[in-house]
This record gives structure tokens, sequence and C-alpha cells, in this order.
């Protein structure tokens, strides 16, 4: 199946003349990037469609809110496209190209026209990793890494699994869900996979699927390709206003995950970014709507884990009741592992930094 990719919003059928010309206000200051496939599983009678919310750009985009970077990536890189922010763990930034453009990205800045945090040389994120024996695991982002060249992804596989105390490769990817015949057709990349893992890698597909009606029959053809190579399928997504914030739907997203063979991994709260003002909750509203749709599924949907991505480490929410936030540090930048917090929550909270008393 060719799926045919669009790059600008006139070529989009299901918006009228006017909606496209407001919406180039937004593209103009945000990269748009869709397929057929994708673009086939919008309900285009409904105005607030998920996954229309999801891919098609909005006035909402404009708003004065956040900043670019709000989990300070910056100050994570240690050479240029690597990021190593925990011990055990480095990133590495290998595409500037996503699949599909979600318009809630927490890495929004890199949509604008000339921002690249990306590398094309990969040596000295290579070097760099080499020379630092506590990282097993290294996360392939971007970007997607699935739109580079599957020549270009085995050259990176094959570098990584040349560093003997690296075990696991992750790959952060929406393609499975965005375009599935990535997998069911292309057999080198399926070769790639396979050739990584006979050298005593691991590879975790970190698959970003927001809503439960991107798991499609051919979607589920793609989960069975990556399964067959070996490789260990895993999810993430934030909780979004408008798109999976409804115990219902969670629940259905995190049956429809196990029922797949993809393990449920962290829901997210999504964080304070230039261009997502649409999509925010507040921590209580999320907190609820996820403790709910867990109630509705069975032990193995209740493994997601709620956390906030914050500069200082990977917060995770444990409950909010009678004015109260329990935290604890699930990663720590600085090994504050397990750190238990009790704060104030005010009801209007979105985020850490909102949160009473969270500097002291």
């Amino acid at each position: 199946m060719n799926v045919k990719y669009f790059r600008s919003i006139d070529q989009i059928k299901g918006l009228s003349i006017e909606e496209k010309e407001q919406l180039k206000e937004v593209t103009n200051s945000y990269v748009f990037r869709a397929n057929d496939y994708y673009l086939n599983l919008i309900d285009w009678v409904d105005p607030d469609d998920p996954i229309r919310r999801l891919i098609i750009p909005s006035l909402h985009e404009l708003k004065e809110y956040g900043r670019w970077d709000a989990s300070d990536e910056e100050d994570n890189y240690v050479v240029p496209g690597c990021q190593h922010k925990y011990q055990t763990t480095a990133l590495l930034l290998v595409s500037n190209v996503c699949g599909a453009y979600c318009r809630y990205c927490f890495r929004k800045r890199l949509f604008q026209t000339g921002q690249d945090e990306t590398i094309t040389d990969i040596e000295p994120a290579i070097q760099y990793i080499q020379n630092h024996p506590s990282i097993s695991n290294v996360l392939l982002t971007g970007g997607d890494p699935l739109t580079l060249s599957t020549s270009r992804l085995r050259f990176i596989l094959q570098q990584l699994s040349g560093l003997s105390h690296v075990q696991i490769i992750r790959i952060g990817t929406k393609m499975p869900v965005f375009n599935p015949m990535r997998f069911t057709e292309d057999s080198e990349l399926q070769a790639a996979f396979n050739e990584t893992m006979n050298q005593g890698k691991k590879i975790y597909v970190v698959m970003h699927i927001n809503h439960p009606r991107e798991i499609t029959e051919q979607a589920m053809k793609g989960f069975y390709a990556i399964h067959q190579t070996g490789a260990v399928m895993v999810n993430q997504t934030p909780i979004l206003k408008g798109i999976n914030d409804d115990p219902e739907v969670l629940a259905e997203l995190l049956d429809k995950l196990t029922y797949a063979g993809v393990a449920p991994y962290y829901f997210f709260v999504n964080r304070p970014v230039i261009g997502n003002a649409d999509f925010v909750l507040p921590l209580k509203i999320i907190y609820d709507i996820v403790e709910s749709a867990k109630s509705k599924t069975s032990g193995l949907g209740k493994r997601v884990r709620l956390v906030m991505s914050h500069s200082t480490g990977k917060i995770e929410i444990l409950g909010i009741t009678d004015g109260q936030i329990y935290l604890k540090y699930h990663q720590s930048k600085s090994g504050e592992y397990g750190k238990m917090i009790a704060l104030p929550c005010p009801e209007t909270a979105a985020w850490y930094d909102d949160l009473l008393g969270h500097g002291s």
C-alpha cells in the first residue's frame, strides 16, 4: 500500500476553503505533515473529532502560553544531538522529521523552520556513550526515527550494537499507527531489527498512541510484524483535552493496547509548551480521569504510571486528595530516586511549577 503524504494544508480535502486560509497563519509558524492513511481515520463531519485534533492545525496554537523547552532539555546536551539526563539512559535525536506532526508535541520548537537539534554525524555521540559505561540503554528520538531510511536506521543500530554496555535500544515513534505499512511492507527494516537482537541487544518500540481509534486492523498487522522480530512494544501518551480526557476512552485504549501486546507505559501530564494551551488540563482532573479509567481495566492496564516529565526528573503522581498532591521521583536528574513529596494542590494547577511550595 503506497501512502501519500501531504505537506500543505491546501491539499486537505476535508477542510473548507475558509478553514484552509485561516490555518495558513498556523502552518506559517509550525510545520504540517500528514498522510492519506491517517487522514482517513478522521470523521470530517465532527469538528471536534479527536483524530482531527491530533493532526490538523488549530488557531489555538497561536495562543500565548508556556515556553519552548518546558523540561529544559537544552541543559542535558553533552554533545550535539545527544542528551544524558539520567545515569543509565542517553537520548539520540536522530531525525528532525516526524511522520505525524502531532499538534500537542512537547518538542514543538522543532516544528519551526530552521530549528534543528538533531544529528547527521553520530560519531561524537557514539564516542560519548562508549566512554560512559553506566549507559545501558539508548533512546532514539527526534522527530521520529522511523522517518529515516532503513539503511540509515540500520547503520545507527549497528553502531550502537558495537557498544558492549548498551543492552537496550528504544525507538520513540508514532509510525505504528500513523503508517503501519512501514513495518508490514519493509522486510529490510524487519531484518535490521532481527540483526540487532541477534547481537544480544533488545529493541523496545515506544509508541505514541493517543486514542483507541488509532488502533486499526492495519495497525494490528504492524504490531504483529514488530512482535515477530522479537522487539518489545510499549506505549505512552499525554492526557489531552478534547482527545482522550474521558475515562471510557482511556479504558478502551488500555484494553486495546494490552490485547495487542503493547504494554501501557506512561500517561503524561502535558508540558506547558508554547502552542499547547488548548490541550492542557488541571492535575486534579487528569488524576481523576486516569484513576477512573484504571478502575475499568485489568491489572495489565493498571501498570501505567501517571508522570510529569519535569526538568528535575520524572515525577509520578501517586494521589490527589483533600487539596493535597502526593508525588514521588520515578526518575531524578540529581539522583533523588524515590523521594516522596506532599504539596498543596490548587484546583488550577496544571504542572509541577504551579504547586504551592514546590521549590522548598
